[in-house]
């Protein structure tokens, strides 16, 4: 890569990562700027994984210290969101690149709907749908694959499961 591709990926770098670090959704940056650079929709989504994953392991270790990771099945739902990943990656990898070149674009168009259109949800606690084992599974399960195959918006559904399927308020969720 040339300097003139380099420049702008540093740019959407920053960018991403500043994004991510306040409420999540870099990705929405990062992926297409890497696919913009050429990179095969693999490549791009493993290379924004890597830079996502740690900023993440940052901020969890940040959370742990401060006793912000608390509450019923929290590390269950660390565990299965863990193995779910690893099953959505394992089937990202088998897929094609002609599928993935036309599926990437809509599934980034769907996330960056879903975040300007749902910008004051959740404000407000609520009552827990459901149960910690039940919600560990639900949302780690569907949440961890999602995040394995594709990625952006991960932290945003996160919080929205949180809200709404936990009812946690958005500092809690967050």
């Amino acid at each position: 890569m040339n300097a003139l591709t380099l420049l702008p990926l540093f740019g959407a770098g920053l960018c991403a990562g500043f994004i991510d670090s306040i409420a999540g959704g870099g990705g929405l940056i990062s992926v297409p700027a890497l696919l913009w650079a050429g990179l095969p929709p693999q490549i791009a989504l493993g290379t924004n994984k890597f830079q996502s994953s740690a900023g993440t392991m940052i901020a969890v270790r940040h959370y742990v210290r401060s006793g912000l990771l608390r509450g019923d099945g929290i590390w269950l739902a660390i565990a299965i969101t863990f193995g779910s990943a690893l099953i959505g990656t394992l089937t990202v990898v088998r897929v094609s690149n002609a599928f993935l070149v036309k599926l990437v674009p809509w599934l980034l168009l769907a996330v960056a709907l879903y975040a300007l259109l749902s910008p004051g949800f959740g404000r407000v606690s609520g009552r827990p749908r459901l149960g910690a084992v039940a919600f560990a599974c639900l949302a780690g399960g569907a949440l961890g694959f999602y995040d394995g195959f594709f990625g952006p918006g991960t932290g945003s559904f996160w919080t929205m499961a949180w809200m709404g399927l936990a009812g946690r308020d958005l500092l809690q969720a967050t």
